[in-house]
């Protein structure tokens, strides 16, 4: 992997400018479809426009900017001027309520806040009574007129643990918290997502996924930037134009999840001519039929990868030669993953255990956790990061994920994985996807329930035929006490079920970001 040192992520933006200004670097698909694309030494030239904006603004080292915005040029030109006047960025869900927009505010309180004009009202009620300077654009825009004239920007030479971004976790199961992301941090996932993609410079990320989440950012527009590749950015997913989206644009790589996989086969698995992608990532597991399928219509067979906010990098990554559905991969060159026993000691082959992650706090693992250093001590154990995970390896080092902590339910004293029961549910083939949660029980303390969306909402199976399903694959304690079948589950914006509320539909109000 071309590492041999730490640098910063705006060293990183500087150098691939320098070292191919008339390669192309941003194309962005518009929503009325039209199409604009900048150079590296063009969109260097918005970076300090940007710059000059910020900075007129009251932007100076050290200080954050909040971006509550979709996908778009305006979105990865403050970025990246933030980057180089020294301060932060803190990307929020730009569909957040204003409530949870507040609370962002509060913890991080931003000189400058960007958002939609057409969400401006959430926004401005959320910043009500801040200092910051909220700033309205339209995220169609092309042109970016908003900065205008770069009038000599003072860059800062920021160092390398110096605060770089505050992403939010995902909420999915309670309150989120703040990750801070440095300088090095950017850098170092860049260099470890590009090495483990094999991305070139000639190559091209097709980036749907949104700009706000670690996901797009981490294994998509760092990595670009750091082998000086290009970018081509959809301003939202949509599973019916994926695969044309991909021809169009001459994407070779991109990045996805399980849930807009499934999106993909179930609404817009028609075979597109001209499809060229080389390389494609996925979290969270999907079937081997889900897989087949999905290779079939890209041409190339996705390969899963584990990471979180925090790891920084994608930690576990599957081999590019014969990727297998069912597993997280192995230890990404230049990361350290154990799989421990709660005593800290390190698992055998085959063995459950919790997935731990070890690196240099600020360089190649995330710095801490917003002004909550107590949080962040708990979350390590003999230098290891504790992620909360389950994992267990086998005897070549490919992980295989067993669930979080939270997924172990004990039905009548028997561990039961609500992962291994979601599997054989999604396996049957009229069902498009399911979550399993606890419920509580007076004789078995809690009992595993099950919600199913049909692949064929129209001819979906009955509780009975997926009852006898489970029957004939999972022992009794695993089967679920009750199947109730919905529209859709609900979800984070970037497709993380949001299990509470499915543990309890009245739980709205609890915070989730993203």
């Amino acid at each position: 992997m071309d590492w041999p040192g730490a640098v910063t992520f705006w060293h990183a933006w500087r150098r691939a400018v320098a070292s191919a200004p008339d390669a192309t670097f941003l194309v962005f698909e518009r929503p009325d479809g039209e199409v604009a694309s900048w150079t590296y030494g063009e969109f260097d030239e918005v970076v300090s426009r940007a710059g000059t904006f910020l900075a007129a603004r009251g932007v100076v080292a050290g200080s954050s900017v909040q971006l509550a915005l979709t996908n778009s040029p305006t979105f990865v030109a403050v970025w990246f001027a933030t980057s180089g006047l020294g301060a932060w960025i803190v990307p929020s869900d730009p569909m957040a309520t204003a409530a949870e927009l507040s609370g962002h505010l509060r913890r991080t309180q931003p000189v400058v806040g960007f958002c939609a004009t057409t969400r401006a009202d959430a926004y401005r009620e959320a910043a009500a009574g801040a200092s910051t300077v909220v700033v309205e654009v339209d995220e169609a825009d092309a042109v970016l007129e908003l900065f205008g004239d770069d009038s000599g920007v003072s860059w800062a030479e920021p160092g390398l643990t110096d605060r770089a971004a505050v992403m939010f976790t995902s909420g999915t199961t309670g309150a989120p918290k703040g990750v801070e992301i440095t300088q090095a941090n950017y850098a170092f996932t860049g260099a470890t997502m590009a090495a483990a993609a094999g991305l070139e410079g000639h190559h091209r990320q097709l980036v749907v996924l949104p700009l706000f989440h670690a996901n797009a950012q981490y294994y998509s527009v760092t990595s670009a930037v750091w082998v000086g590749a290009s970018v081509a950015l959809m301003h939202t997913f949509s599973a019916s134009r994926f695969l044309a989206q991909a021809a169009l644009h001459g994407a070779t790589h991109a990045s996805l999840f399980a849930a807009p996989i499934r999106m993909i086969l179930a609404r817009g698995n028609t075979p597109v001519p001209g499809v060229a992608l080389q390389h494609c990532w996925y979290a969270i597991n999907i079937s081997d039929a889900q897989h087949a399928e999905l290779t079939s219509l890209l041409g190339c067979a996705p390969r899963q990868l584990y990471g979180m906010t925090e790891t920084i990098p994608a930690v576990l990554t599957d081999e590019a030669a014969a990727p297998q559905p069912s597993t997280m991969g192995s230890v990404t060159p230049g990361c350290e993953v154990e799989v421990q026993r709660p005593d800290g000691a390190p698992a055998d082959p085959g063995e459950t255990g919790e997935l731990v992650v070890r690196g240099t706090p600020g360089i190649t693992l995330f710095a801490g956790y917003l002004d909550d250093p107590a949080t962040t001590e708990r979350s390590f154990r003999n230098g290891w990061f504790v992620t909360g995970d389950r994992a267990h390896r086998d005897a070549t080092g490919r992980f295989f994920f067993d669930g979080r902590r939270s997924d172990v339910l004990k039905v009548a004293g028997e561990n039961v994985s609500t992962v291994e029961v979601e599997q054989v549910l999604t396996a049957h083939p009229a069902v498009l996807e399911a979550a399993v949660v606890g419920r509580p029980d007076d004789v078995r303390d809690e009992v595993p329930v099950a919600f199913v969306v049909a692949r064929d909402p129209q001819a979906g199976p009955s509780a009975d035929e997926l009852h006898a399903w489970c029957e004939a694959h999972l022992t009794k304690s695993k089967r679920p006490r009750d199947i109730t079948f919905v529209a859709e589950l609900p979800r984070t914006s970037v497709g993380k079920i949001r299990t509470f509320l499915l543990r309890d539909p009245d739980a709205e109000t609890l915070p989730s970001t993203r």
